[in-house]
């Protein structure tokens, strides 16, 4: 049976290189908990407009009007301090 990709919305400034750091490590991390994942990046501003369909949001900044989407906000991903209980806390929003 195939598991059904979780949609993760990865959210910065700019949605160019820190979006993409995130979102690879993500990607990186969910397979090694065979947990499949899909990810978008987006700027913060676009969050509102591009959440729907989507699991979780993780993002480097504040966002808002993210509905019942959940939110982590993290810079663990670029600073390396934390980014385990930050992988923990995405795991268990995604666990089925």
């Amino acid at each position: 049976m195939t598991k059904v990709k979780k949609r993760i919305l990865v959210a910065c400034g700019t949605a160019i290189a820190t979006s993409t750091v995130v979102a690879r490590k993500i990607e990186e991390e969910m397979a090694k908990r065979d947990i499949p994942v899909q990810t978008t990046q987006c700027k913060a501003s676009e969050v509102k407009s591009k959440v729907e369909g989507h699991d979780l949001v993780v993002t480097t900044t504040f966002v808002s009007d993210t509905g019942d989407v959940p939110v982590i906000r993290t810079v663990s991903f670029l600073t390396g301090v934390g980014i385990e209980q930050d992988i923990e806390k995405i795991v268990q929003y995604l666990k089925d």
